[in-house]
C-alpha cells in the first residue's frame, strides 16, 4: 500500500500545529475540479478537528489535462515568497476555474501583494524546482492523480468525502492508523 515517502519538513506549506496528532498531506492541482471539491471538505475538516490536525499542501500539477495548473502553482509560490501562500491557495480554489495569468495578477492585487514582484516570479517561472520536487515526491509516494491524501503517512484510499475522511482522521487521532477503503 502506498505510503508517504517524503517526510513533512519546515519546507512544506503547513497549517495547524506541528505537534497535532494527525497530519494530513494533500497532493493537489489548483485546476483539478476534484481538488476544488476536496478543498471545501478539507476546510470543514480543519474547522471540525481544529488543533488536532496539521494540514500540508504539496503541488501535483497534472499539466497534460490541466494546462493552467502549473502557473497557478507558481502563483501560490510567488505569494508564499510574500508570506501569503495560504491566502493564495484558498483564493485559487475559491475562484476555480478562473486561473488565467491576468486573473492571478488580479488576485495578487486583491491580496495586497507586491504585484511587480509577483508578476516577475510568474514571468521567470521562479518556483519550477520547488513544484517539481513536490511532484516527484508524490510520484515516489505512489500518487498518480489528484487529490491524493495521506493521513499520518498512510494513503487515504477513499473519495475525499466528509464522512469517510472524518472517520479516518478520528481513527488516526485515537492512534488507530489504517487505510480507509470505500464502503
Amino acid at each position: 500500500m502506498p505510503r508517504l515517502r517524503i517526510p513533512v519538513t519546515d519546507r512544506d506549506h503547513q497549517r495547524g500545529p506541528a505537534r497535532a496528532p494527525v497530519t494530513l498531506v494533500e497532493y493537489g492541482d489548483f485546476q483539478c475540479p476534484f481538488c476544488g471539491q476536496a478543498f471545501r471538505v478539507l476546510r470543514d475538516i480543519e474547522d471540525r478537528f481544529g488543533d488536532d490536525v496539521r494540514f500540508v499542501f504539496r503541488h501535483f500539477p497534472l499539466t497534460e489535462i490541466h494546462p493552467l495548473a502549473l502557473i497557478a502553482a507558481e502563483a501560490a509560490e510567488a505569494a508564499s515568497d510574500q508570506g501569503r501562500f495560504w491566502d493564495m491557495h484558498d483564493t485559487l480554489f475559491q475562484r476555480q476555474p478562473s486561473l488565467e495569468p491576468e486573473e492571478l495578477i488580479a488576485y495578487a492585487r486583491q491580496l495586497g501583494l507586491d504585484v511587480d514582484a509577483f508578476t516577475e516570479d510568474l514571468a521567470v517561472v521562479r518556483h519550477r524546482d520547488r513544484i517539481r520536487a513536490d511532484f516527484m515526491g508524490g510520484v515516489r509516494s505512489g500518487v498518480n492523480g489528484t487529490p491524493s491524501l495521506f493521513i499520518n503517512g498512510e494513503l487515504f484510499n477513499a473519495p475525499a468525502e466528509q464522512r469517510l475522511l472524518a472517520r479516518a482522521i478520528e481513527a488516526a487521532r485515537r492512534g488507530r492508523p489504517g487505510v480507509v477503503a470505500p464502503i
